[in-house]
């Protein structure tokens, strides 16, 4: 019997790859379920462009060591964004490659740390992840035209309509983590002083702040997902995070909103895209991709002056435009060049 159950573990091991499983029985009714359980790991990891499904778990655990509930939230929008997508036919290696799965888990995260967590919230979340698979594949087919990646598009437009629409639901309730809507101020303040910790502090809740965490130790975990997927992106989400934090101080920003990454992790994205992304890595991209994640912490300042009042905040709108941008004005320069364009 032992010998048995050890030529099973032995059979399956055989199934794990350095990203993930690797299924050489992809019929097979187990086979099926694991594939399943990878391409959500997978979605949680291609948050941050990863397709690795031990990346995903790392980011999962961060999650849940922060916020029991969000962490459900992220597992949640996996997991229905994910099988949406199977359920409509969407082709196989993009599902199980967990690229109809990142912006469920984004959209999920957002609305329980918008909203407060009641059963109605819960259901809003499963009509929204579900919807942005939809999304997904309605900007897909759009964005194609011009060879521009989805990136984290279809989260930022779904989760601005669906909460947009709460101002009509009467039975949603912000957690007042909210922009207050107003008018804009006239000008900005200095508050408080940057230290050193600041900047520390900043550096790694810049990255855990792609998933809506201010934690870091979050910001921990998320780094060595990303060391065990790649090293060259887990740096480059670390100068990422850095750069936003700098920018922000040079620029005269809020300390506690330094401190908390707020300036960081659209600019963690940004590097990550250039660091192990659409790029081919030489020296004109990585000053072509440095100029990126500096303009992307201005834009974040922008489209959050912007869109506050609105109360609506800015989430990854300033990657997303910064990148389209940039991925635009490639063609037009000799030493810049795009691998191929890309689905994430």
């Amino acid at each position: 019997m032992k010998l048995a159950h050890f030529r099973a573990f032995e059979s399956l091991s055989q199934h794990f790859s350095s990203t993930g499983l690797l299924i050489k029985d992809p019929s097979h009714q187990q086979s099926s379920f694991l594939i399943f359980i990878d391409a959500v790991l997978r979605g949680v990891g291609q948050v941050m462009l990863q397709n690795n499904s031990y990346t995903g778990l790392l980011f999962l655990a961060g999650i849940f060591y922060n916020s029991i509930v969000l962490g459900c939230a992220a597992l949640l929008g996996s997991i229905v964004s994910t099988g949406t997508a199977q359920l409509l036919g969407v082709e196989r290696t993009s599902i199980q490659a967990g690229l109809f799965g990142f912006n469920g888990v984004l959209v999920a995260i957002a609305l329980l740390y918008f909203l407060e967590p009641t059963g109605l919230t819960w259901g809003y979340v499963v009509l929204a992840t579900a919807s942005s698979t939809v999304i997904m594949a309605a900007m897909l087919s759009v964005l194609k035209t011009w060879n521009l990646p989805t990136l984290t598009a279809p989260f930022v437009l779904t989760t601005l309509l669906f909460i947009l629409a709460c101002a009509r639901f009467g039975q949603l309730h912000s957690t007042g983590v909210l922009p207050t809507a107003g008018l804009p101020k006239a000008a900005a303040s200095i508050e408080g002083v940057v230290t050193l910790s600041t900047l520390i502090e900043g550096l790694f809740t810049g990255i855990a702040q792609v998933f809506f965490q201010g934690n870091l130790i979050t910001g921990l975990f998320f780094i060595i997902g990303l060391l065990i997927s790649s090293r060259v992106v887990c740096i480059a989400a670390l100068l990422g995070s850095l750069l936003g934090a700098l920018v922000a101080w040079g620029m005269g920003a809020a300390e506690p909103a330094i401190r908390a990454g707020a300036f960081g992790f659209n600019s963690v994205l940004t590097a990550i895209v250039f660091g192990g992304g659409i790029f081919i890595m030489n020296k004109s991209t990585a000053v072509y991709g440095i100029l990126a994640v500096i303009v992307t912490a201005v834009v974040f300042a922008a489209l959050s002056a912007t869109l506050e009042p609105l109360g609506m905040p800015a989430l990854t709108s300033a990657f997303i435009l910064v990148v389209w941008l940039f991925v635009l004005a490639a063609p037009y320069f000799s030493n810049i060049h795009l691998v191929q364009p890309s689905d994430q």
